[in-house]
């Protein structure tokens, strides 16, 4: 899969701008806070209809103007596909796929698969267990579209359930018999949901294992665990006892929305007693195996967005990282860097194709 060109308008620093990139190595370089990560974010909305950075649409566009829009040409098994997604503000987001419009934005996902290694990455593992629930839904969707439609439908009747109880809390009679359309579905979907994600991280695990040995030069023994409730075998049981405390609570207590994501480094959580050096080795291995699981499941190698890396790693990892990058485990790859000389230095080192573009308040040339 190769993206040929993007072209912006309007789109956060941009006012109108168009790059038509290498088949190999794209490398822009600018100093912090000119645009670079914007690039990248565009490449992320043509990918996955979303920022990275910023959730709220109408905020990625450029100060002053109402409509925003970003345009790409992409190759996909020898097809070419024109790709638009446009914002406005106050107006639903669209997305076309050569000039053909999605009734649901989710259909999109997993067409054209990105994965994005950034300086915010290690939130991952830093922080709760929702963030981690959602790097892996976000994977898992982009290589299984059934399972996001799921995902979809579980939470929208989370979202009901979850609206009943407040109702009901706030009642002095309570027929319990309006949760049991809800309960029964979230049950039925929770035990499907749990399914697909067991049987990705068994997938999965093996590939972070092996990408972790390689940057750490196998010093450390790492493990993934799955922790969900829909494991246990009164899963059922559970999830009715927990009624009156749903009720207290005013919230859904059990099911896979509770579902946690254990890092582990010599049997010791690698958010607590991992160095710097190793939650970066993990969080690589990670983004890595997010790569090779996509190229596997379905026979293509997603696009690689590298956003200000060579910042965040010391120099046995960037080594290799270009080693990777040398001996082609990737296919097209795009990097931001604050540091030209750096980038050059490191990127001359290889035999692939690199292509240098310079950014500079919204401003890019192509060196």
């Amino acid at each position: 899969m190769l993206l040929k060109k993007v072209s912006l308008f309007a789109f956060k620093n941009y006012a109108d701008a168009s790059l038509e990139f290498s088949d190999k190595v794209n490398c822009i370089v600018g100093q912090n806070g000119s645009g670079k990560t914007n690039l990248l974010d565009a490449i992320h909305y043509l990918s996955l209809t979303k920022s990275s950075v910023n959730s709220v649409d109408a905020q990625n566009i450029l100060h002053g103007e109402h409509i925003a829009t970003v345009n790409g040409d992409m190759q996909l098994d020898g097809e070419q596909y024109q790709i638009l997604c446009g914002i406005q503000k106050g107006q639903k987001k669209v997305i076309k796929v050569n000039q053909s419009e999605y009734e649901k934005l989710s259909e999109h996902i997993g067409r054209f698969p990105v994965v994005l290694i950034a300086p915010n990455d290690t939130d991952v593992i830093r922080d709760s267990s929702e963030i981690r629930r959602k790097f892996f839904d976000s994977i898992i969707s982009q290589i299984n579209p059934a399972y996001l439609q799921k995902l979809i439908q579980y939470n929208h009747y989370l979202k009901q359930r979850n609206s009943l109880l407040k109702q009901l809390a706030a009642s002095t009679t309570i027929d319990q018999d309006l949760l049991l359309p809800y309960d029964h579905q979230l049950l039925k979907l929770g035990k499907s949901i749990f399914q697909e994600r067991q049987n990705f991280i068994a997938e999965y695990t093996p590939k972070l294992k092996r990408h972790y040995q390689n940057l750490s030069e196998g010093k450390e023994a790492i493990e993934l665990e799955y922790m969900s409730q829909a494991a246990q075998p009164n899963f059922e049981q559970d999830f009715g006892k927990s009624l009156q405390r749903d009720l207290i609570l005013q919230r859904t207590n059990v099911g896979i929305h509770k579902d946690e994501y254990l890092f582990k480094i010599d049997d010791r959580q690698i958010k607590k007693f991992g160095s710097q050096g190793q939650q970066k080795s993990f969080l690589i291995s990670m983004k890595l195996a997010h790569f090779d699981i996509i190229k596997v499941t379905k026979g293509i190698k997603p696009l690689l967005l590298l956003d200000d890396i060579f910042d965040k790693l010391d120099d046995f990892r960037i080594k290799k990282l270009v080693e990777m990058v040398a001996n082609q485990s990737f296919g097209q790859l795009f990097i931001t860097d604050a540091r030209p000389e750096r980038s050059r230095e490191i990127l001359d080192t290889i035999s692939s194709e690199v292509k240098y573009f310079s950014v500079k308040n919204g401003e890019v040339i192509e060196d």
